[in-house]
């Protein structure tokens, strides 16, 4: 078997199309039907079940995939260790969220971007269903999440930090200046936040549903904040992405406490073989972002 013809296999049987893992490829469409072709003829079985647009993979496919990305994996380390004389060098696809894409990462990709040039960087913006979905297609070599469960099935994941979460309002908003608030007591605030699929934001909103207040979605962080801070209600973010404003005083922590904790974490899938530069990057990232998260 031709390892350019398991690289193609595999990127069919990920995407579940050839016109996508044709232009993920850079092949025209007909190069990557012929090459499942000629696999399949010199495996003597088919792979891909065609049903009409859509394709599958069939049992012979599905018992041969975790072979291929094993032998993928393995040609690219073999790769790497050749290459191992000079700096780190490669893609590393990184699936991520907002919050943390713009609070938790900047130290990481600043020392990769001074100090591992060779190094590029992809970084995928998804949400938690979506980026685990991805690693275990092989789509992300690495994924950040931020959940309240620290073991996903067919991933391997690494504990960086607990991401502490802020019930935050506008200085003037009537609950202020209250202590010891309850759930109960949120039940006529307004409620502003991401979109859904956030974690903290889908945790608060099933936390108060039981009061059902009424919730208006700005969509990202910045924006959300803008609308706390204009006095359009209330927002549980994370503490690290409204630091400055809390500093300044443009915003003020509600005493208010989530019944439930979040960590923020690394993943890859399970079992596979992560290249040299990728294993660094999972290094520096338990090094980087753990010491951020660290109390001054």
């Amino acid at each position: 078997m031709e390892l350019r013809l398991l690289v193609t296999f595999e990127k069919v049987a990920d995407v579940l199309s050839f016109t996508r893992a044709a232009a993920d490829l850079g092949y025209a469409q007909s190069s990557v039907t012929g090459q499942i072709r000629s696999l399949e003829t010199s495996l003597g079985v088919d792979l891909f079940e065609r049903l009409g647009s859509r394709i599958r993979l069939t049992e012979a496919g599905e018992r041969l995939l975790p072979y291929a990305r094993r032998m993928t994996e393995l040609a690219e380390e073999a790769r790497a260790a050749v290459a191992s004389a000079g700096d780190p060098e490669g893609t590393i696809a990184v699936g991520t969220m907002e919050s943390l894409t713009s609070y938790r990462l900047p130290p990481l990709l600043e020392y990769f971007h001074h100090r591992y040039p060779k190094v590029r960087l992809t970084l995928r913006p998804t949400l938690g269903d979506a980026t685990r979905q991805a690693l275990r297609q092989g789509t992300y070599d690495v994924g950040f999440l931020m959940e309240p469960d620290t073991e996903h099935e067919g991933l391997e994941t690494e504990v960086l930090a607990p991401e502490p979460l802020v019930l935050v309002a506008g200085p003037g908003h009537p609950l202020s200046g209250r202590t010891g608030l309850t759930s109960a007591d949120l039940a006529a605030a307004h409620l502003v936040g991401t979109e859904p699929g956030c974690p903290y934001r889908d945790l608060f909103e099933a936390e108060l549903r039981e009061w059902a207040p009424p919730f208006m979605e700005f969509g990202t962080i910045e924006a959300t904040k803008r609308g706390v801070t204009s006095g359009l209600g209330v927002a549980l973010l994370p503490r690290v992405a409204v630091a400055e404003e809390l500093a300044s005083g443009t915003l003020v922590a509600l005493d208010w406490e989530a019944p439930f904790t979040l960590f923020t974490q690394l993943a890859w899938r399970r079992g596979k073989r992560l290249p040299a530069h990728v294993r660094l990057f999972v290094e520096q990232a338990r090094r980087l972002v753990s010491e951020q998260s660290r109390p001054a």
